[in-house]
């Protein structure tokens, strides 16, 4: 089970003591390495797509024009 801020006595801080200890958690957080939101097999993925733009970057639906055709799917 997760500690919680009852267990941890959080709650019985005050407002500008749980402010200061949120502020020091996030800092602990914030110089962390981020961990890969992606699998390699998604990285690949996203690589292909990219090098098949990169190759043919006339062939595009422009953003207007997707959302037009999806809005009127959903109002027919």
């Amino acid at each position: 089970m997760w500690p919680t801020v009852h267990t941890l006595g959080i709650d019985r801080m005050s407002r500008d003591q749980r402010i200061a200890l949120v502020l020091e958690i996030w800092e602990t957080v914030r110089v962390e390495e981020p961990s890969s939101l992606l699998t390699d097999t998604q990285r690949n993925e996203l690589r292909l797509r990219v090098a098949e733009d990169d190759a043919s970057p006339e062939d595009v639906v422009p953003w207007e024009q997707v959302k037009a055709l999806a809005l009127a799917r959903l109002n027919p």
